[in-house]
């Protein structure tokens, strides 16, 4: 039976812990693996903009051996010029994989539906599980354990957070979504999230106070105030999150060797102050390097049996 990576809520403990471990092999032995997938050829599909993501993938699947074909809303426009379902039934036949960058989460589920191959979301309006992956192979990188420590979320409860949120109770992190009232995290994620913690032994929050919030925190992460297809809300956004910056204060209430975390692109100046993002205590870069290995890692794992 074919396994797609859609949501972090579809994979055990014991599955993302395999993945972090498959991640860091494949970062620190990385000619293991050069041809695990040759011969095989893989659909990269985004309506969105990117470059981590984009390039990441690109460059993953080319150091595993396989072909990427880069295809934009452009060249198919998903659900316009045919429908999902036919689209999936075509690139089945031709393709072993499918790594998808969209706007609606319902648009992967439904083509990961339709197709007998393995499906990415690399990032929906809902979820972005491959950024979540690579954030999580840093945190055990810089902590070494989840167990215990404390990861704080500062800003809109979006799609990061979700995916953040579900993999810190699946792996037995403390996590609290700090946001304005109104902005909080989808409800179902949080019940489902606070599950999940229980069976770990961790706790998950949602806490409307920046200073309450990252009170001792191990980890601060932060993203943009106004993410794509939200342009028109900029302004109102600018001064609802006005007093969730990540600045240098605000980090003073974390431990002393806490890390600052951001998914990127950064708005320099809203949600983070330079003197935070270009600090000792950041680690954006480092994330940013962990999602070749991370996905390098996914990609293995749902199409070479690794």
């Amino acid at each position: 039976m074919k396994k797609d990576f859609l949501s972090i809520a579809d994979f055990s403990t014991d599955e993302l812990f395999g993945l972090i471990e498959l991640s860091k092999e494949v970062k620190k032995h990385p000619d293991n693996y050069r041809q695990k997938l040759q011969g095989k050829s893989i659909a990269t599909i985004f309506e969105k903009q990117s470059l981590r993501t984009h390039v990441t993938f690109d460059v993953g699947i080319y150091q595993l051996g396989a072909h990427a074909i880069y295809l934009t809303q452009g060249d198919i426009s998903l659900g316009k010029r045919e429908s999902i379902y036919d689209t999936g039934k075509n690139l089945e036949r031709w393709v072993d994989g499918v790594v998808v960058r969209t706007y609606a989460h319902k648009t992967c589920t439904d083509l990961a539906a339709a197709m007998k191959i393995p499906v990415i979301n690399a990032l929906t309006d809902f979820e972005h599980p491959c950024q979540a992956l690579g954030d999580f192979l840093t945190v055990h990188e810089k902590k070494w354990s989840f167990s215990g420590k404390k990861f704080v979320f500062v800003g809109d409860g979006n799609n990061v957070c979700h995916s953040l949120m579900l993999f810190a109770a699946k792996v037995g992190m403390n996590f609290v979504a700090n946001t304005p009232k109104g902005y909080e995290p989808d409800k179902n994620v949080i019940k489902s999230s606070i599950v999940f913690a229980k069976k770990m032994g961790s706790t998950v929050e949602v806490i409307n106070d920046p200073k309450e919030a990252v009170k001792d925190a191990d980890v601060i992460y932060t993203d943009v105030w106004t993410s794509m297809g939200q342009e028109a809300e900029k302004e109102s956004r600018l001064k609802i999150f006005k007093n969730y910056q990540v600045n240098k204060k605000l980090m003073s209430l974390a431990k002393s060797d806490a890390i600052f975390m951001h998914c990127l692109p950064a708005h320099r100046g809203e949600e983070v102050t330079d003197d935070v993002i270009d600090s000792k205590n950041s680690v954006v870069f480092d994330e940013a390097e962990n999602r070749l290995h991370t996905q390098k890692a996914v990609m293995l794992t749902l199409m070479s049996g690794a």
